[in-house]
């Protein structure tokens, strides 16, 4: 797949959802996605951001965006079924999820992970992917052939000291996104993770503040992999999850 040749119009006629698409991998996700003919949803908790991308959207030529404003850390479960209405009101249909967003947290030995850091790494990166995974699962399964894609980590198939509760949901996110992916193995939903690497983002720089960042690979560089799970080109790929580099 990483020899997988991108056409200008493999999203085409596509509505998809973009979670954390305000900035890093999901602002990249948006723009790639519009600029391949897909109308995209653009999800997040800070409206001048999404406005921002919606922008540079329109002035690309792309199909008109929608935007969500919606802070995962407080959504609750009938937020997301009433996104999800929306969306199948609106479009239809959604033909493919990439649920970006994530939380860092705090870097910290084991027996110092605060409760409450716990808490909130665990509502937005574990709870809210599944409220959210629960309620557009119905609208994913109107499209003839649909898309759902968690993100993990390197520390979400092999557990790193002091990365405590983030690398603890990837953990969890690799798994939903395999039950998910069992359960609809016959149908045309297909469910898989997409691990970015090291990546030049806000949370990458957290993690790592005295870091090189001009050794990473931008968002741009790893948006071949994110494109395929979402072209009808990766319909036989289910329950993987995927090294971006």
């Amino acid at each position: 797949m990483f020899e997988y040749q991108i056409k200008d119009n493999s999203l085409e006629n596509k509505t998809i959802l973009i979670t954390g698409a305000g900035d890093g991998i999901g602002r990249q996700a948006a723009l790639t996605y519009a600029n391949l003919g897909a109308t995209v949803i653009l999800l997040g908790k800070t409206v001048k951001k999404l406005e921002a991308v919606y922008d540079e959207i329109v002035a690309l030529g792309a199909p008109e965006p929608a935007i969500i404003p919606l802070d995962m850390k407080g959504a609750t479960k009938q937020n997301y079924i009433d996104m999800s209405s929306t969306i199948a009101d609106q479009f239809g249909k959604l033909d493919g999820a990439l649920l970006n967003a994530s939380m860092l947290g705090e870097l910290n030995p084991f027996t110092q992970i605060h409760e409450q850091i716990w808490q909130d790494v665990m509502q937005v990166n574990v709870t809210a992917q599944f409220l959210m995974a629960q309620a557009l699962i119905p609208t994913l399964l109107k499209a003839d052939k649909a898309s759902l894609v968690f993100t993990s980590s390197g520390v979400g198939h092999k557990g790193r000291a002091f990365w405590g509760a983030y690398s603890i949901s990837k953990f969890a996110t690799e798994g939903m996104m395999q039950v998910i992916a069992d359960e609809y193995e016959n149908s045309s939903l297909r469910c898989n993770a997409i691990n970015p690497g090291a990546t030049q983002t806000k949370m990458r720089a957290s993690a790592y503040p005295a870091e090189d960042k001009t050794n990473l690979a931008t968002p741009e560089d790893i948006m071949q992999l994110y494109v395929y799970l979402m072209s009808d080109d990766s319909q036989a790929t289910t329950g993987e999850t995927i090294n971006a580099q």
